[in-house]
C-alpha cells in the first residue's frame, strides 16, 4: 500500500473486511491497484466472489475470499487463525453495520452484535495480524471508525469512540516498530450504509457528502504522513476541533437530540 509492490520480495499481501461495497470496496480497489494480493471477508459470499472476481481481472491481483459473519464467534475465530497464520502487510477493519433507534427502542442482542463485529473482531484480528508485522517491521492497520464517535449516541457512537481510542493507544505501542495504525474517521459518506440500516438521509445537505474513494485516499496520505487519525473534508475537520474544544455537557446535549446520533456519520 504504502510501499510499491516492488520494492519487497513478493506482492503485498491486504486483508479487508466488508469489502463488497463503501469504504472497504473503495479500499479494497486501491490496494489492488497498488499491487496487493488481497484476502476479502465478508458474509455476503456470493457479492464477495463477485468483488474478487472483478478486481483479479481489472488490476492482475490474486484475491482470496472468506465467507464468515463476524457476529459469529465460530466465523470470527476461522479469520483470526487465518491472520494468524498469513502474512498480512495490511489490515483494513471495516466491516460495521448501524442499527436505527436508541438504546432502549432496539434488541440487546442486535447492540451486541454490533459490538461484536466493530469491537471485538476490530481487537482480535487486530492482535492476530500484528506479531507478523512487527517482526518484518512494517505494516499498516486501518480502521474505520467515525466521526458519530465524537458525540454521544448510544452504542454505535460508543463503538467508534473505542474504535479511535483504541487506534491511537495502539500506535503507542507500536512506536519504533515500522507498523503504523491510522483510525479513519469519515462523516456522511455515499455508500449503501444507511439504506441497509434504514436511516433517512434525504434533507443531508449535498455539501456534507463525502466520496469513499476521497475517504480512502485522505487515509493512505494520513498514514504516509504517520497521522494516527485521519479526517476527510474541510466540513469534518472543522467539526473535529470544533467538538474538540465544545465543553461535555453540550456534546451531549447534541447526542440527545437525536438528529445526529441518529444519522450523523454512520458512513460505511
Amino acid at each position: 500500500m504504502v510501499e510499491p509492490a516492488a520494492a519487497i520480495e513478493s506482492p503485498p499481501v491486504a486483508l479487508v473486511t466488508g469489502p463488497t461495497a463503501g469504504i472497504g470496496r473503495a479500499f479494497a480497489t486501491k490496494l489492488a491497484r497498488q499491487g496487493h494480493d488481497l484476502v476479502l471477508v465478508s458474509r455476503d459470499e456470493s457479492r464477495l466472489q463477485t468483488v474478487a472476481r472483478e478486481l483479479e481481472v481489472q488490476f492482475g491481483v490474486t484475491a482470496t475470499v472468506i465467507a464468515a459473519d463476524l457476529t459469529i464467534a465460530a466465523d470470527l475465530t476461522r479469520v483470526e487463525e487465518f491472520v494468524s497464520r498469513h502474512r498480512v502487510d495490511v489490515l483494513v477493519n471495516n466491516a460495521g453495520f448501524g442499527i436505527r433507534g436508541g438504546f432502549l427502542a432496539n434488541d440487546v442482542d442486535a447492540e451486541q452484535q454490533l459490538l461484536e463485529v466493530m469491537v471485538v473482531a476490530v481487537m482480535r484480528l487486530t492482535r492476530a495480524a500484528l506479531p507478523g508485522m512487527v517482526e518484518r517491521r512494517r505494516g499498516y492497520v486501518f480502521t474505520v471508525s467515525s466521526v458519530a464517535g465524537w458525540i454521544a449516541g448510544g452504542t454505535y457512537s460508543a463503538a467508534k469512540a473505542w474504535a479511535t481510542v483504541f487506534t491511537e493507544g495502539l500506535q503507542a505501542d507500536l512506536a519504533g516498530t515500522g507498523v503504523r495504525a491510522v483510525a479513519v474517521c469519515p462523516g456522511y459518506t455515499r455508500t449503501e450504509f444507511h439504506a441497509r440500516a434504514g436511516i433517512n438521509v434525504g434533507s443531508i445537505s449535498d455539501s456534507l457528502w463525502l466520496d469513499p474513494d476521497d475517504v480512502v485516499s485522505q487515509a493512505v496520505r494520513d498514514a504516509r504522513a504517520g497521522r494516527v487519525v485521519s479526517v476527510a473534508g474541510w466540513q469534518y475537520k472543522a467539526l473535529s476541533v470544533l467538538l474538540g474544544v465544545l465543553p461535555r455537557p453540550v456534546i451531549r446535549l447534541v447526542g440527545q437530540s437525536g438528529q445526529i446520533a441518529a444519522r450523523f456519520g454512520r458512513d460505511r
